[in-house]
């Protein structure tokens, strides 16, 4: 199927819902959390009802606040059981999903709305475009072929989705295209230096405090160009820190000269490690990330792992080389 006839199909299927589900990745960054509430608020503003929620833990970072609509989403508890029109957002396999993966699979149609190559193409109308450089860019796409208009709330919602993924305007990821859809959005009075500040600059002391102690333990291995850190369960109660407070920690690591490849491990409090990468572009970490269960792109990848946060560096080394 063309991505063209996907965002036909998408958008027919839309139209014709009595109601749609929308639904994230658990714990959603700035692009998915982002694209799901846009896509709400134009669905509300033309008279389509809509519920969105993603799954436990349901909470979102603190740097988030700012984005319009977030009182409007539901715990995963309130999520339809058996959808008649779901729609996944920024989400590259059905486990992404967590508690709303049951109502992904009994949904009568589930439209697939990413931009990852690693994409598992779970849906039953896959709307993902790898060239897009945030989900966001898709859900824009999809809202002008359905026809309807923009508004300020989701205009300020695919903002935030489009500077989080493109690092603000920094990673390859930055186009012409990229420019134009950014310059589109703030003719809707998007308050852009109140939202930069709380996404990417403002932390509370605490973080700080606990950002000193993993850039200490850095760990730089000169002849593989890697540089790696971990962030503790026991840094994360000391200092008062949730893990999605954590999330843009990496974006710090990763200005280490002498690495190509930055890794943040983060311990989470099942026991599992959560992976993020980074590249400078000669390596995929894409290919890292699933090669271990994850996915993501060539210059930005994630994956969950059990065990020791030092075996799972190790992994990663050994997949380098």
């Amino acid at each position: 199927m063309s991505l063209a006839t996907a965002y036909a199909d998408a958008a027919r299927t839309i139209r014709g819902s009595v109601q749609v589900a929308l639904a994230c990745h658990v714990n959603p960054d700035g692009d998915a959390l982002g694209s799901m509430l846009a896509m709400h608020h134009v669905l509300r503003h033309h008279g389509i009802a809509s519920v969105a929620s993603f799954s436990e833990p349901f909470q979102t970072a603190p740097h988030y606040r700012e984005l319009p609509g977030l009182e409007l989403l539901v715990p995963p508890s309130q999520f339809p059981a058996e959808p008649d029109v779901m729609v996944t957002f920024d989400c590259g396999s059905l486990r992404r999903l967590g508690d709303l993966e049951a109502s992904a699979r009994a949904a009568r149609s589930l439209i697939v709305i990413d931009h990852h190559i690693s994409n598992d193409l779970f849906g039953s109308i896959n709307v993902v475009d790898a060239t897009a450089a945030a989900s966001g860019v898709v859900v824009r796409e999809l809202v002008r072929v359905l026809g309807f208009a923009l508004d300020q709330d989701a205009a300020v919602c695919l903002y935030a989705a489009l500077v989080c993924d493109t690092g603000r305007f920094q990673y390859e990821s930055t186009t012409p295209a990229v420019f134009d859809l950014a310059r589109e959005l703030i003719e809707f009075d998007v308050p852009i230096s109140s939202l930069s500040r709380t996404l990417f600059e403002e932390h509370r002391f605490a973080y700080l405090q606990l950002l000193a102690e993993v850039l200490q333990r850095a760990v730089l291995v000169a002849e593989q160009r890697f540089v790696w850190t971990v962030v503790t369960q026991d840094d994360l109660v000391r200092h008062g820190v949730t893990l999605d407070e954590v999330e843009g920690l990496i974006d710090i690591v990763r200005r280490t000269r002498e690495a190509e490849v930055t890794a943040v491990l983060k311990e989470d409090g099942d026991g599992s490690v959560r992976v993020s990468l980074r590249s400078l572009g000669d390596v995929d970490v894409c290919a890292i990330a699933q090669s271990m269960g994850g996915g993501g792109h060539r210059f930005a990848a994630g994956f969950t792992a059990s065990g020791p946060a030092a075996a799972v560096a190790e992994a990663i080394r050994a997949a380098l080389v």
